[in-house]
């Protein structure tokens, strides 16, 4: 891959920011802050061709950050330029240009896909409603994505019921792909598949990718299921951005102690290596994001928290080249084994 500083980003992301209003129910009376702070003031980039990990616990703000990008929800704060144009100042025209471009890869298989619908229309639904092609042509472009991504052309009348999970999802990869996009934005794609069949369909996202030059932003909650995709991996906590790096660099050195904690608790399939691992398991469950703690979000559960850390935000600032990191304490491996309660 090309140096990314040479390169004109094809997203980029600007201080980008989404609250929820709660106005209503307990959480109304609860908190006097009466908004739901979902992700709050994160930057990214993405490149041609590249795979973006976007990381992190459930209720962080990922997938909100993807339907964000996409406009399926308006920012509250912040931009998004895809293509150098400004998502939120497109009109309804423009934006359906721009989803041409840019298609979603959903993360249960199961739900995505109307159960009305034949396998054919469904794959051939994104070229029907933007125009593209005469009927022939949209049902032979359908029985080539279907041969692309493994599934038996023959089977275009088929119904989501008569396929598996993995086989469903190799279904919405195909239309995802049906448009010919520069980019997809893939919300937790094999969270919901068996373990056996996640291998295979990382392994054909990236096939496609090589074969079409496709870029993806790729949200998971699985450290390890990102490493194998990504070229370069951002780890969110409640809402804030707290690490970007290549993926070798955040693996060998994590600079933040909520990515070191998350990568401990990544498998090691060397017996011997992983039984003389230090798992740090993290006290306490996360802030709620309706009111979330002061400085640091993360200094609740952090095992090296000192007193500044409740005082001030630190800055997401580089750390090393190509390597963010928000810490009042960054260095590689912050958590040392004195500070893990074995």
């Amino acid at each position: 891959m090309a140096d990314n500083n040479e390169r004109t980003p094809l997203l980029k992301v600007e201080h980008l920011s989404k609250e929820f209003p709660a106005e209503s129910g307990m959480f109304a009376k609860r908190f006097s802050k009466r908004v739901v702070s979902a992700v709050n003031d994160i930057s990214f980039e993405i490149y041609p061709g590249e795979t973006f990990g976007l990381v992190g616990e459930s209720g962080c703000g990922k997938s909100t950050t993807g339907r964000t990008i996409m406009r399926l929800t308006k920012p509250t704060a912040g931009k998004v330029f895809f293509q150098g144009k400004d998502v939120a100042e497109m009109s309804k025209h423009e934006i359906k240009d721009m989803r041409r471009e840019m298609q979603f890869i959903f993360q249960d298989p199961y739900a995505s896909l109307n159960p009305r619908m034949t396998i054919g229309e469904i794959v051939s639904e994104p070229m029907t409603i933007h125009g593209v092609g005469t009927k022939e042509e949209r049902i032979e472009r359908v029985r080539e994505l279907l041969d692309v991504v493994g599934l038996n052309p023959e089977h275009i009348n088929r119904y989501p019921h008569e396929f598996s999970g993995g086989q469903r999802q190799r279904v919405g990869i195909a239309r995802a792909f049906a448009l010919k996009p520069k980019l997809i934005i893939c919300d937790e794609p094999v969270s919901a598949l068996d373990v056996s069949i996640q291998a295979q369909v990382l392994n054909l996202l990236k096939e496609l990718q090589d074969k079409f030059g496709t870029a993806y932003l790729f949200i998971a909650h699985d450290l390890s299921v990102v490493q194998h995709i990504s070229d370069r991996v951002a780890v969110m906590y409640l809402g804030k951005m707290v690490e970007v790096s290549d993926w070798k660099t955040l693996y060998s050195e994590p600079h933040h102690p909520y990515t070191q904690s998350l990568l401990s608790a990544v498998p090691v399939p060397d017996p011997d290596i992983q039984k003389t691992r230090k798992r740090i398991i993290l006290a306490g469950d996360p802030p709620s994001p309706l009111d979330p703690p002061t400085g640091c979000r993360f200094h609740t559960r952090c095992p090296i928290a000192q007193g500044i850390c409740s005082e001030k935000l630190p800055e997401f600032k580089e750390v090393a080249p190509g390597h963010c990191c928000a810490c009042h304490f960054a260095e590689p491996f912050p958590i040392k084994e004195s500070h893990i309660d074995l």
